[in-house]
C-alpha cells in the first residue's frame, strides 16, 4: 500500500479525482486502484448502513454483438442461459476442456444480437483472447470497453433511494441481477442491480465524463467512498469467492460450492460437461468452506488447515469481520472435512488455533 504507485499502472477515468481525495494507492490487477478513502471500518460500516461508492472501473467490459450471442455463448459456461431475456443478467463462470473455471464473470441480456460481460480485472486480457478463440466463425464478435467506460459500484441500503431522482426509469421495478438502459444525470447509463458487497445496489456503467459527474453527485449526496479494503471485508463476509485467490482453473464449480451454476439437465453439450456430471453424481475430493475462527486470531490466504496432525486444506481468504465482530476465511478443505459443524484447527504464526466449518454466507443483509 502506498500514497503513489507504478506510473506504469494502469488508471482509471476517476484516478485524479480519486488521488485529490487523498485516497490510499495500491496496485491491483494491473491498475492503480484506492485501497481505503476514512478507513476501512467507516467504509464498510457505510455500506452495510448507508450508502457506499465503489471506482470498480478497472473491470472488464465487453459486448458480444451480431450473430446470436448467447448461442455462441453456451458451449463456454455451464449454465441456462436462455433465462437471459432483454433486461435480465445471470452470474456464471466460464469453464475450460477440465471444468475448471477460467473466470466468473455477469452476462446479461441486451437484445437478440447483443450481450454484456463484465469480467475481472486482472482476466481481461485471458479472458478476451479465450472468448475471441472460441467465438470465431459463431457471427458474434467480441467489442472490448474495457478503457472506454466508467463503472460504479453504489451499495448499501439506501442505494436506490439516492439514485432515483438522477434516474429516467424507475430503479424500484429492476429486480436483483436485472438491468435498465436509461438516463442517469442526463447521460446514457447501464445501470443493473448487481454487487460484491452483499447488499443490495447497482452497478452503473457510463462514458468517462459522465462517470465523473455520478461520482461527484453521489459524495455531494452523501455517498461514502469506498476502496478495495472495504470491497474484500464486505465480499468476504457475504461468501463471494475472489478469482484468482478462493477459485482458480484448477478448481472447478462444483469444487467452489457453485454447483447452482452448473444445469446438466439443459440441452447442448459445454466444456467439462463429463466431468462436472462425475463430480455431481460421485462427490469431489475438495470443497471450498466458510470458517468461524475462536478467539481474535486472523486466519490468512496461505495458512494451514489440519485435523490433528493432518493437514486437510488451505485457508484462501480470512479477516476479522467488521460487522460480526469474529475472524471468519473460507478456505478449500478435504470434502470428508468440509461438513457444517467440523471442528478443525488453522495454523496461525506456527499455532494451531480451532475453526468450525459454518453455513454460507457469514452475513445476510436485513429483509426490507
Amino acid at each position: 500500500m502506498t500514497d503513489s504507485v507504478d506510473a506504469s499502472l494502469l488508471q482509471t477515468p476517476l484516478y485524479d479525482a480519486i488521488v485529490a481525495q487523498g485516497a490510499k494507492m495500491t496496485a491491483f490487477g494491473g491498475w492503480a486502484m484506492p485501497v481505503q478513502f476514512a478507513g476501512l471500518k467507516v467504509e464498510h460500516g457505510a455500506v452495510r448502513s448507508r450508502v457506499g461508492v465503489f471506482d470498480i472501473s478497472h473491470m472488464g467490459k465487453f459486448e458480444l454483438v451480431g450473430g446470436d450471442p448467447i448461442a455462441a455463448m453456451d458451449p463456454l459456461v455451464p449454465s441456462d442461459l436462455s433465462v437471459l431475456t432483454p433486461g435480465r443478467g445471470k452470474y456464471t463462470v466460464l469453464l475450460n476442456n477440465r471444468g475448471g473455471i477460467i473466470d466468473d464473470l455477469i452476462l446479461y441480456g441486451a437484445g437478440p444480437e447483443r450481450l454484456v460481460a463484465i469480467v475481472n480485472a486482472a482476466t481481461t486480457a485471458k479472458d478476451r483472447t479465450w472468448l475471441e478463440q472460441q467465438l470465431a466463425g459463431s457471427g458474434t464478435a467480441l467489442v472490448d470497453l474495457s478503457r472506454d467506460r466508467v463503472l460504479l459500484a453504489v451499495q448499501g441500503p439506501n442505494a436506490a433511494a439516492m439514485l432515483q431522482p438522477w434516474a429516467a426509469a424507475d430503479l424500484g421495478a429492476v429486480k436483483r441481477y436485472g438491468f435498465v438502459e436509461t438516463d442517469l444525470l442526463g447521460a446514457p447509463a447501464f445501470v443493473a442491480r448487481t454487487g460484491y458487497t452483499g447488499e443490495d445496489g447497482f452497478e452503473i456503467m457510463v462514458d468517462p465524463d459522465a462517470g465523473l459527474a455520478l461520482w461527484r453527485s453521489l459524495l455531494e449526496a452523501g455517498a461514502q467512498p469506498c476502496g478495495l479494503g472495504a470491497r474484500d471485508t464486505l465480499r468476504l463476509e457475504a461468501a463471494m469467492a475472489l478469482y484468482g485467490q478462493d477459485v482458480t482453473e484448477d478448481t472447478t464449480p462444483i469444487e467452489a460450492g457453485l454447483g447452482w451454476l452448473v444445469h446438466c439437465d439443459r440441452k447442448g453439450d459445454f466444456m467439462g460437461r463429463a466431468i462436472l456430471e462425475r463430480q455431481q453424481a460421485e462427490g469431489c475430493d475438495r470443497q471450498l468452506v466458510a470458517l468461524q475462527l475462536e478467539g481474535r486470531h486472523i486466519a490468512r490466504s496461505g495458512y494451514g488447515v489440519f485435523v490433528g496432525g493432518d493437514r486437510v486444506g488451505t485457508v484462501t481468504s480470512g479477516t476479522l469481520s467488521p460487522t460480526l465482530g469474529v475472524p471468519i476465511a473460507i478456505a478449500q478443505v478435504a470434502t470428508a472435512q468440509a461438513q457444517i459443524g467440523q471442528v478443525l484447527d488453522v495454523e496461525i504464526r506456527g499455532q494451531r488455533h480451532p475453526a468450525q466449518v459454518v453455513p454460507r454466507p457469514f452475513y445476510k443483509r436485513p429483509k426490507p
